[in-house]
Order: C-alpha cells, then structure tokens, then sequence
C-alpha cells in the first residue's frame, strides 16, 4: 500500500490541521473517559474530575509531541497519539477506593519508574518478537479492541433494550459509509481525511436527529491550567505491585502498537528504537503523576487511522498533540469533541480497528510459511481471543495472575513467545526464515526507522514537502 505522506513529510498547514484534526477526535474520548470513568467510580466532586481531564489532555499532547519529533533519545519519532490507558481503569479504581488519588499518582509514578527500566534492555527484548510473534501481536491488537468500536455502537449497557438502538445502528452504518465513499472515490488530501469526514457526516445527521448531548460543552468553562502535585503523592506496597503487573500489559501492547505502526510507515525498527519508545510512555506517565493526569500508553485506534488514509507524517501527528495541549488549556474545546457520539465514533471505529489487525496479517504473510509458524500463529491467536471473548475462563486463577491475563494482546504476546522459544526448529525452518528475512530487507517500501529520523532537524528533502502529491501517488492502493 503506498502512502499519501511519508513518515518526514510536511503537508501544507491547511491539511496538517485537518489530518491532526482527525486524530485528536479518535483518541480524545479515550484520553477523557479514563479519568472521567475512575473519578466517578471513587466519589471525587466534579471539579477535581475536571482538574484529571485537563491534566490528561496536556501530558497526553506533550508526550504525543516527544513521542513523535523526539528529544534526544526519548520518543519513537512514529506517529504515535498517547492517551490514558484502558488498561489502568481496574487496577486505579481499585487503588482509588483504598488510598485516594494520591495512591494512584504514587503508584503510577513508581510504575512508569520501572517502564524507564526496562527501556533500556528492549535490544534484548526486540529480539523476542520477530515477524511471526509480531504479526500475532498487532492481529490481536485489532481483533481484540473491536468490542470497543462494537461498545461505541451500543451506547447502553449490554443486555440494555437502549444497546444498538435502529437509531445508533444507523448513525455507525452513516458514518462507515461516508468513510468507504470518501476513501475509494476521494483523491488526495480529502481521502486522507475519510476519517474526519465521517465522524463530521455522523455528527451532523446526529445533530438533526436530536442525538448529540451538548451539556458538557454548556458546563466547560473556557480556560484551565495543570495543577502540578494538586492529589499529593502516596505509595503502599499492594499499589505498586498492582500497577507494575498493569504496566507489564502496556509494555506489551506499546511494543505491538509501535511494530503495526512502523509496517503501516513502511519501516522496520530495532530494539534502540523501541527503547526510545518505550522511555517516551514511562517518562510521560511519571511526569503524568506529578501533573495528576493518569498514566499513559499508545493509541491502537490512531494506528489504523495511518492505515486507512495512507498519511505517516509524524509532523501531523505531532501537531495532534500540539491540539491536545489547547484542549486541556481550553475545556470547551475538548467538550465539542467529546459531544461526537458514541455510535458515529463506533462506526468510523470499524474501519480503524480493522486496519490494525490487516497490518498483523500483512506481518504474518511475510513470515516463513512452516508448519512450525502455523502453530505459533494458530495457537496464540487462539488463546489471546479465547480470554477476550470468555473472560470466565480465567475466573480460578489467583487474582494477579487473572489481572495480568485478562488482556488478550497479554495472553497471545505470551504465548506466541514461548511457543516460539521452545518449539524446536528443523533445518527447513531455518533456511524459510533466512529466505523470508531477505525478501523482507529487499522490499521497495521498508527501509530502517533509525537511519530515516537520526536527524530531529529532519534536513532530508523530504521533510520539505508542502504540497499535495499527484494524482498517481494521491490515493493509496494495494
């Protein structure tokens, strides 16, 4: 698939806003309802569940920032949104309900301590995960966040006569339409913005269906600034523990996440790089705690925003997080995106999602086709989307380990590694994968991530481009 912008292009600003646009409205109700979600379920007053939201909309705009242009050996330099992880949700309100939010803040930020950590052994770690683990990986990141976009639909509680209305069912199939027409009729920097154009058109027939709640716009007030240290900071031992095992999953899922964006940006990337990765989520989370903003990983939705409009510029996304800084200085602003509904959200959520787990499956196609793969591939997929559809299954196991399972990417990642550590390699296994590893190294469309950003000032041509490419390279195309 070609891409529209490459991964140090410059669009025009016009189109950079538009494109950043986008990715601010797929992650931004992720990055509030964290806090929003864990400051109900504890009984904080209104307006210190406000205080977590503008927190968490500056540090995730920050970090996205870093996370993307780099300083010095912090940040990826992908275009990667970080937010507030659903993966905290459990493990915070738990420690909410017992120590406040400054058990939170304090666990968090130990945790985020061992993230740096571990940062720095992710040379040793890159080489756990080579395209047949990696491939599992990024499929389960899409296949198992699907329930997400199928949640945004629903827009009720499951089992609820209210969940998947005809009305929100036909908002999501509104919204996936608009993005399927403006994808493959659209040229150029409007297909590229197919995601933005339908969460407009979904908003709009909302708008005159009498389905869009405007009370949290009406209730914003137009200028906040972060409270540094506003909760304090605790620390007990149960805190910390949980929150580690809950930062072992987000280890997991960032490394995945950063695998599915480089073969989305037509790179491959070391172990150096994903040490630089990973030391952009722990010192945003622990910058995040002192801030009072919850801790952060990756967006697997922005991930397949860069699949399905081709635009790889790390400057977009960048800019993304430049929106969610003002976001956070100005609460209406975020309110307004927020008020998208869920169901226009679910829609579009589709085909992002979607994308994600077609970039594990092109990962998987570029593997050595063996017998010995068939089995790492089969069995951890299985097991990842086992957990997820039946959580059950997992019920009689002691409580940390059940934590630390629930997750399906968890569970195939530990599993597709083990099984490719201990399955014995025959003579044919070995030569396949030197064969797939050449063919990989010579593809026209993948080239090292490292040597591509080694320069922050980005003196490449490339980063020079300002206009729109021509009409044959305008659309992407398999």
């Amino acid at each position: 698939m070609k891409l529209l912008y490459e991964l140090n292009d410059r669009p025009a600003a016009g189109s950079t806003f538009l494109l950043a646009l986008q990715h601010m409205l797929a992650s931004i109700g992720g990055i509030i309802a964290v806090p929003l979600i864990v400051g109900g379920a504890i009984g904080l007053p209104a307006g210190d569940i406000v205080t977590l939201i503008n927190a968490a909309l500056f540090v995730s705009g920050a970090f996205t920032i870093v996370q993307c242009i780099g300083i010095g050996p912090v940040g990826i330099r992908l275009p990667v949104v970080m937010g507030s992880s659903f993966a905290f949700l459990g493990i915070a309100i738990g420690i909410g309900k017992a120590d406040g939010v400054s058990g939170i803040m304090g666990a968090a930020l130990v945790g985020a301590c061992m993230v740096i950590v571990s940062a720095f052994f992710m040379e040793q770690i890159r080489k756990l995960f080579p395209p047949v683990v990696s491939g599992v990986v990024v499929t389960l990141i899409g296949l198992t966040i699907l329930p997400v976009a199928m949640n945004w639909i629903g827009d009720a509680p499951a089992g609820s006569d209210q969940f998947a209305t005809l009305p929100k069912l036909f908002l999501a199939a509104i919204s996936l339409l608009v993005v399927l027409l403006v994808s493959t009729y659209a040229k150029g920097g409007v297909a590229a913005s197919a995601i933005v154009i339908g969460l407009a058109g979904g908003y709009l027939v909302a708008l005159s269906m009498g389905m869009v709640n405007l009370d949290q716009l009406h209730k914003s007030s137009w200028f906040a600034t972060p409270e540094p240290l506003k909760f304090g900071l605790t620390f007990s031992w149960p805190a910390i523990v949980g929150m580690c095992l809950a930062y072992i999953v987000v280890i997991a899922e960032a490394t995945g996440d950063f695998l599915a964006l480089a073969s989305n940006c037509h790179r491959t990337i070391s172990g150096k790089d994903l040490k630089r990765g990973l030391l952009g989520d722990g010192i945003g989370s622990a910058v995040g705690s002192l801030f009072g903003a919850m801790p952060l990983a990756s967006f697997s939705q922005n991930v397949g925003i860069v699949g399905i409009t081709g635009v790889a510029s790390r400057f977009v996304v960048g800019t993304t997080g430049a929106l969610l800084i003002l976001a956070g200085l100005f609460p209406k602003f975020g309110a307004l995106a927020v008020s998208v509904p869920k169901p226009v959200l679910g829609g579009v959520g589709f085909i992002m999602f979607g994308m994600i787990a077609y970039a594990g499956i092109r990962m998987l196609v570029k593997a050595a086709d063996t017998r010995r793969n068939a089995l790492v591939i089969c069995v951890s997929l299985a097991a990842g989307l086992a957990v997820t559809i039946k959580p059950s299954l997992l019920q009689h196991l002691h409580h940390d380990v059940a934590q630390l399972l629930h997750s399906g990417i968890t569970t195939g990642t530990i599993v597709a590694v083990m099984l490719n550590l201990v399955l014995p390699k025959s003579r044919e296994d070995v030569t396949a994968e030197k064969e797939a590893e050449e063919e990989e190294m010579n593809s026209e469309y993948t080239q090292p991530l490292s040597e591509d950003t080694a320069e922050p000032a980005m003196a490449s041509a490339s980063a020079e481009h300002n206009d729109l490419p021509n009409d044959d390279s305008s659309k992407p195309s398999n």
